[in-house]
């Protein structure tokens, strides 16, 4: 990796989760734009999938706390 990458990434691990979440996808998606085009439409009906298998009992949920206490022992 070179020093601005490196520099770059030293900082980018101080954001809070969120920021870093979508700083990743802005750094994917730069990779090529189309691709994100053809993946918004298919995340979006992943999103609603998920929440409706939610809302139906199908699928736990987690407090935020302990959602990033297990991200941060990774």
């Amino acid at each position: 990796m070179t020093v601005i990458a490196e520099q770059v990434y030293t900082e980018a691990i101080q954001l809070n989760p969120i920021d870093r979440a979508e700083l990743i996808e802005k750094l994917f998606t730069s990779f090529s734009p189309k691709s994100s085009t053809e993946i918004e439409p298919k995340l979006k009906e992943e999103m609603k999938r998920r929440g409706l298998a939610y809302e139906n009992g199908d699928i736990p949920s987690d407090s935020m706390e302990n959602v990033f206490e297990r991200l941060s022992r990774r």
